[in-house]
């Protein structure tokens, strides 16, 4: 009888554990080590290019009354209807070596020296523009996966695309991702990406922006009074309205970035953009 429940229960173990792959593909949950793998890349891919796709069977979620939606060590995702204007500055990791020739979550396989990315909420396939906030490369890749499910991070992508931006060696990035959308009627692609430079940014973390300068000190003091340093004031005279911008920074990489928000997530605040000058 004891080995019965013993069958049972690793029998229900193994169930469990293939929900999670089924679900989420090579999608990266933070455990083993990665790597760019022994092949040397020579010359770098062609971005990916945009085209209108239908939307993937697999990797999408079930609709269960809220929308599509996925569980990943029980959290709960819930898949976007429309790639439309999305827009977020984060960061991003690369997968390598690890998930090579494994199934993404839409049941490709996965082939770490194309163009392509992981996303948790986004619909499978989406194009998306990848600005690396730092050094201004940018690419875009097709994201056909789900992850990245560690804390902080927006957007995994494939070891070429992180070859690219130039973020191999340090593992992670601030990144900017705009996703690229097609007008239904003519096909067209319709995304908002921002003409940049090509000089090196200063990046700073926004907790707040306003019309009073007694209320930006206000806001200021109480990060000095909560030990949060190198904050700041920046006026902005650029438009008709005066605009007092408080500030953290500069943001000098992805470690010092988790720290900060993981201290401005204690001391409650909810609202922080990253920011470049």
């Amino acid at each position: 009888m004891m080995s019965l429940i013993k069958m049972k229960f690793k029998n229900l173990r193994i169930l469990f554990f293939i929900k999670i792959i089924f679900v989420v593909g090579c999608g990266t949950i933070e455990s083993e080590q990665d790597g760019p793998g022994k092949a040397i890349i020579t010359e770098m891919p062609a971005d990916a290019l945009p085209k209108p796709e239908p939307r993937s069977k697999y990797g999408n979620g079930r609709n269960l009354g809220n929308g599509p939606q996925y569980e990943v060590l029980n959290k709960t995702y819930i898949v976007m209807e429309s790639s439309l204007n999305y827009q977020e500055r984060g960061v991003a990791s690369w997968y390598g070596s690890k998930f090579h020739g494994n199934l993404t979550s839409n049941r490709e396989t996965y082939d770490m020296y194309k163009m392509t990315a992981a996303h948790k909420t986004l619909p499978l396939p989406t194009y998306v523009h990848v600005r690396n906030l730092r050094n201004n490369k940018s690419i875009i890749v097709r994201v056909n996966d789900r992850g990245p499910f560690v804390t902080n991070r927006i957007i995994d992508l494939s070891y070429a695309a992180a070859m690219k931006l130039e973020m191999v060696e340090d593992g992670t990035s601030l990144v900017e991702v705009t996703a690229i959308n097609f007008d239904e009627p003519t096909k067209k692609v319709k995304t908002k990406i921002p003409v940049v430079s090509n000089k090196s940014n200063q990046i700073y973390i926004q907790v707040g922006a306003f019309s009073e300068r007694k209320n930006a000190q206000k806001s200021l003091s109480n990060l000095f009074s909560n030990g949060v340093k190198n904050a700041l004031i920046h006026e902005d005279f650029s438009k008709d309205e005066s605009l007092y911008r408080v500030r953290i920074g500069p943001i000098l990489n992805v470690i010092q970035y988790d720290l900060l928000v993981k201290d401005l997530d204690d001391l409650g605040i909810k609202e922080k953009y990253l920011i470049t000058d």
